[in-house]
């Protein structure tokens, strides 16, 4: 019987988080797109408000976006920071929007798409389904990269909803942000490069198999590196594994969720 052939490699690389640094390598993430959900937002939403080619706030989000950029931007004015980062459209079932924020941003030209007849999918979903079938730049939508600030903290039930987000929508690169962390999916169907902004990233890393377990697993570049290894829960799980090398790399028999702390 004749070799599997080799799988295609997939790039990840959290370079948008990095000021100095002008745009991530290869096409690991060539378009961003920045979804806000109802959270408090991390101190780099300015950065990646700025990177973005679009900005969609998911119902609440908007409240967060109205009262958190100007609180991350105490040096300026309010209503110039507030004016300046206009969201290009509100989404969702807008049960959590401030009246007086959607009047706002209403005002300023923000599109604002009710989807309050949909109960069946998540805000975030909404949002990632939008900017999926309306990408910011359409000849390289295979190069687009949704960023998610507000995914994780809160209800956890609201976490793993976000998570399973990611498993809805294998094909294409989403990752949850915050303060603390960041969190992307592994497709298996791929084998796996992570390039490791160390100014910003580590210490610590996790390699989780929500979903379905892993009967194989391989990785280089990790303090602890797992060698055709099973990981299901009940059984091991790769939490606290520490980042060795600039580049990790992950090939695996089933979808992994992979996280990486980030620093101060």
């Amino acid at each position: 019987m004749a070799p599997a052939p080799p799988l295609p490699t997939m790039r990840h690389s959290s370079a948008f988080l990095n000021p100095s640094s002008p745009a991530p390598p290869d096409d690991a993430c060539a378009t961003l797109a920045l979804v806000v959900l109802n959270q408090r937002l991390p101190r780099f939403a300015p950065l990646l408000w700025s990177r973005a080619a679009v900005r969609v706030c998911a119902d609440g989000g908007a409240n967060r976006v109205f009262d958190g950029m100007p609180e991350l931007l105490p040096g300026q004015d309010p209503g110039e920071v507030r004016a300046r980062y206009k969201p290009d459209v509100i989404k969702g079932d807008m049960d959590s929007i401030r009246p007086e924020v959607k009047e706002y941003y209403s005002n300023l030209g923000t599109k604002i798409v009710d989807e309050s007849h949909d109960q069946d999918t998540t805000d975030l979903h909404k949002c990632v389904a939008f900017i999926t079938q309306n990408p910011p730049v359409p000849d390289k939508s295979n190069q687009l990269c949704i960023l998610v600030l507000g995914a994780l903290g809160g209800r956890f039930d609201h976490e793993m909803g976000n998570i399973n987000v990611l498993h809805l929508f294998p094909n294409i690169k989403i990752v949850l942000l915050s303060d603390d962390c960041l969190i992307f999916l592994l497709p298996r169907t791929h084998r796996h490069e992570i390039h490791i902004e160390r100014s910003i990233e580590g210490p610590h890393c996790g390699l989780i198999p929500i979903g379905t377990p892993s009967t194989s697993t391989t990785t280089t570049g990790l303090r602890w590196n797992l060698y055709n290894a099973s990981m299901s829960y009940g059984g091991l799980i790769s939490t606290s594994n520490v980042l060795e090398e600039d580049k990790v790399t992950v090939t695996s028999d089933s979808d992994l969720i992979w996280t990486a702390s980030l620093r101060d």
